[in-house]
C-alpha cells in the first residue's frame, strides 16, 4: 500500500537509518521514548473520547514495553537488577492494561512516569557519558587569538 503522506514516509526512513546505526545504548532508549510517546498519544485520545485509537496506543505501548524492553534484559549477566526490571516492565504492562480497560488516565500518567525515571536512568549510565566523566584529561584549551605583530 502506497502511503500518500511523504512526512510520515521521511519519518518512517529516518527512523529505520537511526535504528540501523544506533548503539545498543541508543536503542534502549528509542524503546523507551516510544513507550512514552504512545501512552501521551492514548491520553490524548482518552480526553478525546476516542477509544479505538486510545486502545491502539496502549496495545502500541505494552508491545514495546513486552518485546522490546523486556526481550533486551539479559537476565543471566544482570542478574538481579535485570530481574527486578523485568518485574517492574510487567508491573507497567499491567498498569498500561488496567488503563485499556478501565479508561483510566492516572493509570496512563503513572505508567508514563515509571518509564520516564527508568529513561531518565538509562540514560544517566550512557556508555559516552561516563566515559567523558571518567577522562582524566582537561578539557582543550581554546588557543589564544593571534593580532599580528601587536
Amino acid at each position: 500500500m502506497l502511503n500518500k503522506n511523504p512526512y510520515a514516509a521521511y519519518t518512517q526512513s529516518a527512523l529505520e537509518t537511526e535504528v540501523m546505526v544506533a548503539s545498543p545504548h541508543k536503542l534502549i532508549l528509542m524503546l523507551f521514548d516510544g513507550a512514552i510517546q504512545a501512552i501521551a498519544n492514548a491520553r490524548r485520545f482518552l480526553q478525546e473520547k476516542n477509544i479505538p485509537e486510545k486502545g491502539r496506543m496502549i496495545s502500541k505501548a505494552i508491545a514495546i514495553v513486552d518485546e522490546g524492553l523486556r526481550l533486551s534484559l539479559n537476565k543471566e549477566v544482570g542478574g538481579e537488577l535485570a530481574e527486578q526490571l523485568d518485574a517492574l516492565y510487567e508491573y507497567v504492562s499491567n498498569i498500561l492494561l488496567e488503563a485499556n480497560l478501565n479508561n483510566d488516565d492516572d493509570k496512563l500518567e503513572q505508567a508514563s512516569r515509571l518509564l520516564g525515571e527508568l529513561r531518565d536512568a538509562w540514560e544517566q549510565i550512557s556508555p559516552t557519558r561516563q566515559a567523558a566523566e571518567n577522562s582524566t584529561e582537561p578539557p582543550p584549551r581554546a588557543k589564544p587569538m593571534s593580532y599580528g605583530n601587536v
